[in-house]
Formats: C-alpha cells, sequence, structure tokens
C-alpha cells in the first residue's frame, strides 16, 4: 500500500477546494483560517505540486488540484459511509449482559419488557451463570456482579446498584394453619437450605440466623434437632418454598414480587444483612454510552 500523508491534511484540502475558501472551510472544521493553510501548505509539500491558486482571487484549484479533489473527496465519502455502517451494525448488535442465575431469572428478566419498551433498538443477550466472566476478554460486555465477600468487584469500571436483606419467608399456608408462630415452632417444619461457597463472607445461612434468633428469643430449637433439605441451585430452594415444602432465607431482592403479591410471606421479623450488588464494565467499552443507559435504567427499576 502507498504511503498517504495525514488524514487532517486531506480533510483540509477536500474542505478547502469544496468550498474554494479557506475561511469557509475553517469554520466547517472548526479551525482557523490559517490551520487551514499550513494543513494544505504540507500537503503541497507532500506532493511537490501547487494545488491552489491564491493569486488573483478568488481562489481556485490548480490542474493538480482538480485532478486530486474527486479522488480524495470521494475516498473520504467511503470512509464516512464505511464507518457508519460498521457503527449502525454495532449499535444493532446485542448489548451482553451476565448475571448471576438467581438474579436474571428472579429480578432481570421479569423487567426485560420495560427495557424493551424504552430502548427497543438496544436488544440485549442475558447471560446467566455463577461463572464470574472475563470482562476484559470480551466475554460479556457488561456484568451485575453480587460481591459475596463483601468487597466491590475490581475488574472494571464499578457502579453500586443496591444491596439486599434476607428473610425467612414461607407458603402463606404455613402460617395460616397457625403452626408457625414462634421461633419454637420451627421444630415442625423443614428448614430450606441453598448453597453458599466457602469463600463468601459471612453468609445468611440458617444456623446464623438461628445463633441471632437465640440472642433475642428464649426458646429456639438447635440446629441439629430440624429438619432440612438443601438444594445447590438457589431457585429451587425458592420453588420448595413457594410450593410449601418449608421455610427458607432469601434475599429480598430475589423474592420482592412474590412478598408484594403474597405468594411468600415472612414468618419472622428478624433478618440477615445480605451483600451489594454492582454493574461493571471494562474501561474505554466502545458501547459505553450504552452501558451508562443501561446503568441508569437498572437503577431506576429497583
Amino acid at each position: 500500500m502507498h504511503k498517504l500523508p495525514p488524514l487532517i491534511e486531506l480533510r483540509a484540502f477536500e474542505a478547502a477546494a469544496r468550498h474554494l475558501s479557506f475561511k469557509k472551510a475553517a469554520a466547517e472544521l472548526g479551525v482557523t483560517p490559517t490551520a487551514i493553510s499550513h494543513q494544505i501548505g504540507l500537503l503541497e509539500q507532500y506532493c511537490g505540486r501547487a494545488l491552489f491558486r491564491r493569486r488573483p482571487r478568488p481562489l481556485s484549484l490548480t490542474e493538480a488540484g482538480a485532478r486530486l479533489f474527486p479522488a480524495i473527496r470521494g475516498g473520504l465519502e467511503a470512509f464516512a459511509a464505511a464507518i457508519a455502517s460498521v457503527k449502525q451494525e454495532g449499535d444493532q448488535q446485542p448489548l451482553r449482559v451476565t448475571t448471576t442465575n438467581a438474579f436474571a431469572s428472579r429480578w432481570l428478566v421479569p423487567r426485560l419488557p420495560l427495557w424493551r419498551k424504552l430502548h427497543p433498538d438496544v436488544p440485549l443477550e442475558v447471560i446467566g451463570t455463577d461463572t464470574v466472566l472475563d470482562l476484559q476478554a470480551g466475554d460479556s460486555d457488561v456484568a451485575i456482579r453480587y460481591a459475596t465477600s463483601g468487597v466491590p468487584p475490581t475488574d472494571g469500571i464499578v457502579d453500586e446498584l443496591f444491596s439486599d436483606t434476607f428473610w425467612p419467608v414461607c407458603s402463606p399456608d404455613l402460617l395460616s394453619t397457625g403452626r408457625l408462630k414462634r421461633p419454637v415452632d420451627l421444630a415442625k417444619h423443614v428448614l430450606i437450605h441453598s448453597y453458599w461457597s466457602p469463600a463468601d463472607r459471612e453468609p445468611p445461612t440458617w444456623q446464623r440466623w438461628l445463633g441471632a434468633a437465640q440472642r433475642r428469643w428464649r426458646e429456639v430449637p438447635p440446629y441439629k434437632d430440624l429438619q432440612h433439605l438443601s438444594f445447590r441451585e438457589e431457585l429451587h430452594a425458592i420453588e420448595a418454598v413457594i410450593s410449601g415444602q418449608g421455610i427458607g432465607i432469601f434475599s429480598d431482592v430475589l423474592v420482592a414480587h412474590d412478598l408484594a403479591t403474597g405468594t411468600l410471606v415472612k414468618a419472622f421479623s428478624l433478618s440477615l444483612p445480605g451483600y451489594g450488588f454492582y454493574v461493571v464494565s471494562r474501561p474505554n467499552h466502545p458501547r459505553a454510552r450504552t452501558i451508562r443507559v443501561f446503568s441508569q435504567w437498572l437503577r431506576s427499576s429497583t
């Protein structure tokens, strides 16, 4: 490929040749007429030919300039058209959002119709996984992280979304029978568990809740004397509680809709602190503006 002069010089020449005026070219490009004259002078040095007749006025193209003008104008228009096409294709690509399976299913997916209504030109691809995807490697465009370490993420640009609280919840049928009024009544029911990693900091488990309950109430049955049912997947544990199989401790973010509709009810007034949700993206992402809009929508949808 032949070596080309700097683009700034070609743009200055194209604008000046189109207007036949350094002043109008300068106004279009947001520079001074002196800067336009300087850039054209550099291009003339590069070509070894005069491209404009500056005297007598008005400004006109030389034979070399007239031969160069259509080629440069056509080239710049081709560049602009190609870039616009690539940009449009990029804008139409789905924004890839990764988050945990539970958050995707219980919080994000039910709100997607509102996103589509507000931003029909920005489709989403939701990647539900409990594996932390590498944003720097391009595995996803944006992540909604759940900081179970108690420390905000550090793998990109981080915006705090919200925090949650964990409550013991159950089917309203369990309360209506009168068999669940005090913590001692837990001995008559099954405690539903979902998995927490050993790396999670102070997870909101039944063991921790019973310890806190013993400091508030006098009659609290020992953990070892109770019935238990455990699930690896949090979603399965929630479904078990909804179907009346026992009592679980869940994030008020994940079961907010169930509590609002009465599908689930809080069994006791004692809760445990949860963790923070964060929106994370890599620096200098080409779709940074779209990611900001998505992050703002998330915060407005709480």
